[in-house]
């Protein structure tokens, strides 16, 4: 009956002689059985039977918790909580996580939304199934309601940059760092917080920290890293064209960039950023190094693994990407990105959510006139307290401060808005959507490509 333990209730006429001589009959089978009566009989001799029951439960000297590895910063919390996920299920971990596009058991989807905050946690830890959990924390959750641990045995912070300022209190960049720095500050004694040593603000908290501390870096010079390994710390750095494992003098080359998948042929810094501290997880857990190779090698950027992050369709005459960029950061690093792209024609998806400072929204219009020969300009159903026009001029104003003569439309329809730039994407362009509806999108381009493969491979 797949229990630990259970109480078997017996009624028979003879206690002594076996009920399959007609003497009795198992009358219940019960997952809730009492103690009460043993400890406590109306008759007889009382016996502890709970005693054996708990020592069996938690042998002493055994772990009572299960692994909790907790991830924010502003950018890049999804896709490294769903690499160390993924790391740990292929450790052999049964794997509960967290982040914004839902809550995953073994992979599978039991809520979809954004559940980056404390309760979405709480569904994870409560769960038998689960003995691994990997939790994304936003600062929207941190801020209203704290967190769903006392204490986690390892904190990732990927980065603090402008994001979510002027909300809650929260204005400049130092007081943004000290809500993220709660996670880190949430780590056992015993435990890692893993932190961005090329962020100033992130490599600052190491200061008021009582746990040991990981570093990574994209620079094998990074001066912090080499003066944490000096004093024999563990690290993770790109050395040569290879993620690699430093603790004192050693180093361990755990695979080259451009095989990973994640990375895009290497050309992805965020990504590549993102899979360091994945890395560094694993060594902390002492998972088998053959293990994490495959685990990197066999996580695919697309709709299953990573949706809303840099999912790109090959379609006939074009390609398009999907991706969640919505910030100034998100943006930066998106124009990273597009200078590997080669094509005659870049069409940039955009908008901008209504909580961001006016400053905030122009900016974002200001990077995407920079990276987009054409712009749409689209809205969230929800603009939290602004109205569509006002996005739109703000976002126009920084469009035009680069480009005044930049092609610009409005359709504020996510859906609507990708399908008028696939029917009108010339040859060999490359389409941006900056997506909010994830789900709904992917499914939208999925069900369009699948239809051009159908009707190709019907003439063919």
């Amino acid at each position: 009956m797949n229990l630990d333990i259970c109480g078997i209730d017996i009624i028979a006429e003879d206690i002594t002689s076996p009920i399959t001589k007609n003497n009795g009959a198992v009358i219940e089978v019960n997952a809730a059985q009492g103690f009460r009566m043993h400890l406590s009989p109306s008759k007889g001799n009382a016996r502890n039977v709970a005693e054996p029951v708990l020592k069996m439960l938690f042998p002493e000297g055994t772990p009572s918790r299960i692994p909790i590895v907790a991830i924010t910063g502003t950018n890049g919390k999804t896709s490294t909580t769903r690499l160390v996920a993924h790391i740990a299920k292929t450790a052999g971990h049964s794997v509960g996580f967290t982040c914004t596009d839902g809550i995953y058991i073994n992979d599978q989807e039991i809520y979809h939304g954004d559940c980056s905050g404390p309760a979405s946690a709480e569904a994870v830890l409560r769960d038998p199934i689960v003995d691994f959990a990997v939790l994304e924390c936003a600062r929207g959750g941190i801020l209203r309601a704290g967190l769903a641990f006392d204490k986690c045995d390892i904190s990732i912070i990927t980065n603090i940059t402008a994001d979510h300022l002027g909300l809650n209190g929260i204005d400049t960049l130092d007081e943004l760092a000290k809500v993220k720095s709660v996670v880190a500050r949430s780590t056992f004694k015993t435990g890692y917080a893993i932190l961005n040593a090329d962020d100033d603000l992130v490599y600052k908290m190491k200061d008021e920290l009582d746990c040991n501390v990981a570093l990574f870096s994209m620079h094998e010079n990074n001066e912090r890293i080499i003066s944490h390994c000096d004093e024999g710390g563990l690290a993770a750095i790109i050395e040569k064209g290879y993620f690699t494992l430093c603790k004192g003098a050693w180093r361990m080359r755990v695979a080259k960039v451009k095989e990973v998948p994640l990375t895009l042929d290497g050309r992805v810094s965020s990504m590549i950023k993102n899979i360091l501290p994945a890395i560094l997880t694993a060594a902390i857990r002492d998972f088998d190094i053959r293990t994490l190779r495959k685990a990197l090698l066999s996580f695919i950027p697309g709709a299953e693994q990573t949706p809303g992050r840099m999912n790109i369709f090959h379609f006939k005459n074009y390609d398009l990407m999907i991706d969640y960029a919505h910030n100034t950061d998100g943006f930066v690093q998106l124009a990273e990105f597009m200078k590997t792209v080669e094509s005659p024609e870049k069409i940039g998806i955009i908008t901008s959510p209504g909580d961001r400072r006016d400053e905030d929204i122009e900016e974002a219009g200001y990077l995407a006139s920079k990276m987009f020969n054409k712009i749409i300009i689209r809205h969230d159903n929800d603009t939290r307290g602004r109205t569509q026009e006002n996005i739109t001029g703000l976002l126009k104003k920084g469009i035009f401060k680069n480009d005044s003569q930049k092609n610009v439309q409005v359709i504020s329809d996510e859906i609507d808005s990708i399908k008028y730039a696939m029917d009108h994407a010339g040859n060999g362009a490359f389409v941006i959507a900056c997506s909010d509806k994830v789900k709904e999108s992917i499914e939208f381009v999925t069900g369009v490509y699948n239809e051009e493969k159908k009707s190709t491979a019907m003439i063919a």
